[in-house]
């Protein structure tokens, strides 16, 4: 349970840099474009990370209480210009998740999404890229402490960050929902569109039907994708639910059940220090762990993970519990909270795990809840959903879309949560619907192709970490290769032949490898397929004509070759698989 208030939040938040397990290949190359002249007319700062060309930056200077005018904040944004041929006049703008995701690192997919159109990524007030950035260190210390040692006093960390936010005047009432979907209502205003699209992911699909209904006429579409509305249900349950759609109900049920009478000793990685401990892990936490799977698109790896885990092999918890940490590090946790504490209504998603840390912030905040609001957008309205998501369920989904008047709902096979940033179907069919919102047909997509059967080991990850480990493998790769030019160029077939079944072996397991790395990242952190097993065949046969090599000419050449080769199968069973 040591891992539980650090899960929770990180849990609830998706990774929007580029952590190695979840981030999904999605980017433009990185090019950062000079400032020049936005739509409104001002001229914007530098853009804060990697955008697509003709991308521009700046800020949106609102109220930071509505109800209470008086200071104001500067929201983020950014706009990708489409070229002036062709261009389509309704721009997509679009928020990620959270509360607390930044947007802007997800300009370039969207770029290729909508290459007609103007596409905007506005942040979150209080995010990472907006003024101010309501980040909580204190409480991410808290929240790291308790991967050591327990308990935490999450509270006074609270109280000591909003005494801290207090200082330059941060009124933490004036970060929620409404007023979040009101910035995006006001942008619209300051860059001049006469109407654009809407695109929302997890948490932001309630600001974005938030502003489509506070600004009807401004709203041409809008794409939910992982829809949460009020009311959700139990996040716990909806794991559950989600692992039974897979089929690993049982499984998972039987690893928690032991995991919580003996915890798992886990090898992780401290985020906030860089330092290797050992952090004791229960079944709820590694519940937790894989619903952070799961809230990243990954279900295609869960299957292997729980079969291994029910081996009593735990090597795949030190990769997830380390994205998981890496996660929390990347968030706004001001942010996260406030949002948390005022718009979490009874009967909201109760996420998992996180009702503990989640009210000992409130409790020490004491921020006033916000009144529920139940929106109905006039434009219409595309919701999608993951048949695997933990966090927004498909059921609840399409109840929600149906009730909306010109709502429409789709499903994913084989997918989770943020369905568009897990498969190339989802995203045409967005941009088939941003070009014809009303006589759009919904297109079913495909089941994800299965990923083939896992060899869980660690150590794929731990190379990841640390590329010297692979210094074994580079090291007979170089040697069979050797092997493999001074055979031909002496004619010597043993040789070349030696050679030849080490070049082999190392190409087919590392093509593998990164096969693999492409379909599901997570998956590649947690093991690599089990046909490279197989491929260790190759690898003795060199071996095995490598000795022979020896018997025949006792050379300096022959005897390193013959010691590479035994080593590397040393290190390939013992450490590698």
């Amino acid at each position: 349970m040591i891992l539980r208030a650090v899960l929770a939040v990180a849990l609830s938040v998706p990774p929007v840099t580029a952590p190695p397990l979840t981030a999904p290949p999605l980017t433009a190359p990185p090019v950062t474009t000079p400032p020049v002249t936005t739509p409104d007319g001002t001229r914007p700062s530098a853009c804060p990370v990697a955008v697509p060309s003709r991308t521009t930056c700046g800020f949106l200077e609102v109220p930071e209480r509505r109800d209470a005018p008086g200071r104001t904040i500067r929201v983020g944004y950014a706009v990708r210009e489409a070229p002036v041929a062709g261009r389509r006049p309704d721009p997509v703008v679009f928020m990620a998740g959270g509360p607390g995701a930044a947007s802007m690192p997800l300009m370039g997919v969207l770029s290729r999404m909508f290459p007609d159109r103007d596409v905007i990524a506005v942040e979150q007030r209080g995010g990472r890229h907006s003024r101010p950035s309501l980040g909580c260190p204190e409480i991410a210390h808290a929240l790291l402490g308790r991967l050591r040692r327990s308990p935490a006093d999450v509270a006074d960390a609270a109280r000591r960050c909003r005494a801290r936010l207090a200082e330059p005047g941060v009124d933490l009432r004036g970060y929620t929902t409404g007023e979040i979907a009101a910035d995006v209502v006001a942008l619209r205003g300051k860059l001049g569109y006469a109407s654009w699209n809407l695109f929302g992911v997890g948490y932001a699909t309630r600001v974005m039907a938030q502003a489509a209904a506070a600004d009807p006429e401004g709203v041409r579409s809008v794409v939910l994708d992982s829809f949460m509305p009020a009311g959700t249900g139990d996040a716990g349950r909806a794991l559950a639910d989600a692992l039974a759609r897979m089929g690993v109900r049982e499984r998972f049920e039987a690893v928690t059940a032991r995991l919580n009478r003996s915890p798992a000793a886990v090898p992780a990685t401290d985020p906030l220090l860089g330092r290797a401990f050992t952090a004791r892990m229960s079944g709820d936490d590694v519940a937790a762990v894989l619903a952070q799977a799961l809230r990243g698109g990954e279900a295609a790896a869960v299957p292997a993970v729980l079969d291994a885990l029910a081996e009593g092999r735990e090597e795949p918890l030190g990769p997830l519990a380390d994205a998981v940490g890496e996660g929390l590090m990347a968030r706004e946790l001001g942010l996260y909270h406030a949002v948390r504490c005022q718009d979490g209504a009874p009967g909201d998603i109760s996420r998992l795990f996180t009702e503990r840390t989640e009210k000992a912030v409130c409790d020490a905040w004491r921020l006033p809840a916000s009144a529920p609001v139940r929106v109905a957008p006039e434009a219409p309205v595309y919701v999608l959903g993951g048949r695997y998501d933990p966090i927004s369920p498909p059921a609840t989904a399409r109840q929600a879309a149906e009730a909306l008047p010109r709502g429409r709902f789709q499903e994913f096979p084989g997918l989770a949560h943020a369905v568009f940033e897990a498969s190339a179907c989802a995203r045409r069919e967005i941009a088939a619907f941003v070009r014809d919102p009303a006589g759009h047909p919904v297109t079913p997509c495909p089941e994800a192709r299965p990923l083939g059967e896992l060899h869980v080991t660690a150590a794929p990850y731990r190379i990841s970490r640390a590329p010297w480990l692979a210094a074994p493998l580079a090291v007979f790769a170089l040697a069979s290769l050797a092997q493999l030019a001074a055979g031909a160029l002496k004619g010597r077939a043993t040789t070349a032949y030696a050679g030849l079944a080490g070049v082999a072996f190392t190409g087919l397991a590392v093509q593998s490898a990164a096969g693999l790395a492409a379909e599901s990242a997570t998956a590649a952190a947690v093991g690599v397929p089990a046909v490279v097993g197989a491929y260790t065949w190759l690898a003795g046969v060199s071996a095995v004509l490598t000795a022979a090599t020896l018997l025949q000419r006792r050379a300096w050449p022959q005897i390193m070759t013959c010691a590479i080769s035994g080593a590397f199968l040393v290190w390939w069973f013992t450490w590698f698989l």
